[in-house]
C-alpha cells in the first residue's frame, strides 16, 4: 500500500495553528486551555495524516473510538465527498456508529464484511515496542475484535500519548473487560498474580459501575512495574470471566502522533 503525501497538509495545519495561537488571548493566558487547543490540534494532525495515508477507493475500514477518532471520521467523510470514494465502515462502538451515520458514510458490521482493509483507531499509551493501552473510554473488546479483523491496523494519537514504556503518561491502569459476576474473583486473581490493584470502574453521571456496550464491568488494573505485556495479556485473558483486555500487543503497524510543533511523528514496530 504505498501511503498518501501529508507533509503539505501538516506544514499548513502547523502554520494555522501557530496564527491562531499568536492572535488570540487564550483563556486570559490560561497555560491549560493552551494545552488542550495544542492537544486538539495534534488529535487532528496525526487523525488527517493517517486517513491520507491509508484510505484508499473501495475499501472496507474499521472506524475506531474516541475523541481523536472523530477527527479520522471528519477527514474519512471530507475525501469520500470530494474524491467519490466508495468506502465501507465498519463501528468498533455506539460511538463510532453515531459518526459514521452524522457524516453519511455506508455502515456496515462484521457479519457481512469480515475482513477490513484497514483500521483506525486512538490510543490511551503507546510505548517504544508499539504496544497499546486502549480501553480508556470502554470500548476495548469490540476494539480488539476490529483491529483483528483488518489488513492493517493504524493507531492515531497526540504527543500526550507517546511513552518509552507503559504506565509513564497512562496513570489509570490497563482495563479489563470482565462478566458482571465475575469481578471480585478477577480483580483478586489479577492482583494475586501480577501485584497492583484492579478496581472497578465507577460511572461518573450515575450511580453504579461502568457498563460496556457489550453489557459487562471493567476492571482498571494498576499496575505496580513493567512487565512482559504480551504474556501478561494472555494470562489474564484465561482468568474465567474475563472477556478481553485493553493490552494490544503487536497489532499495531503503525502510530501516527500528532506533535505540539504541529508535525506529525510515525512509529513503526521495531525490527527483531
Amino acid at each position: 500500500m504505498r501511503p498518501r503525501r501529508w507533509a503539505e497538509f501538516a506544514v499548513i495545519s502547523s502554520r494555522s495553528l501557530l496564527l491562531s495561537l499568536s492572535g488570540k488571548h487564550v483563556c486570559n493566558g490560561s497555560r491549560r486551555h493552551h494545552g488542550t487547543l495544542m492537544a486538539e490540534e495534534a488529535k487532528k494532525l496525526a487523525a488527517f495524516a493517517a486517513v491520507d495515508n491509508h484510505i484508499q477507493n473501495n475499501q472496507v475500514v474499521g472506524v475506531g473510538s474516541g475523541s481523536t477518532i472523530v477527527y479520522a471520521v471528519d477527514r474519512l467523510a471530507e475525501r469520500v465527498r470530494q474524491e467519490k470514494l466508495n468506502i465501507v465502515c465498519v463501528p468498533t462502538s455506539f460511538q463510532a456508529r453515531q459518526l459514521i451515520l452524522q457524516h453519511g458514510l455506508t455502515l456496515s458490521d462484521l457479519d457481512r464484511h469480515p475482513e477490513l482493509d484497514v483500521a483506525i483507531d486512538g490510543a490511551d499509551e503507546v510505548d517504544a515496542a508499539l504496544t497499546l493501552i486502549k480501553g480508556g473510554g470502554g470500548c476495548l473488546a469490540q476494539e480488539k475484535i476490529v483491529a483483528g479483523c483488518a489488513k492493517h491496523f493504524i493507531v492515531i494519537a497526540d504527543y500526550r500519548k507517546d511513552s518509552k514504556a507503559l504506565g509513564q503518561q497512562w496513570k489509570k491502569g490497563v482495563p479489563v473487560e470482565v462478566i458482571p459476576m465475575a469481578y471480585v474473583p478477577v480483580s483478586r486473581a489479577i492482583a494475586r498474580r501480577f501485584g497492583g490493584e484492579a478496581v472497578l470502574r465507577m460511572a461518573v453521571n450515575k450511580a453504579g459501575p461502568v457498563v460496556t456496550d457489550n453489557s459487562n464491568f471493567i476492571l482498571d488494573w494498576k499496575f505496580e512495574h513493567a512487565q512482559n505485556w504480551k504474556e501478561v495479556n494472555t494470562a489474564i485473558k484465561m482468568i474465567p470471566g474475563v472477556v478481553e483486555t485493553g493490552l494490544f500487543v503487536e497489532m499495531a503497524e503503525r502510530v501516527y502522533f500528532g506533535m505540539e510543533d504541529g508535525s506529525v511523528k510515525t512509529r513503526d514496530p521495531p525490527i527483531n
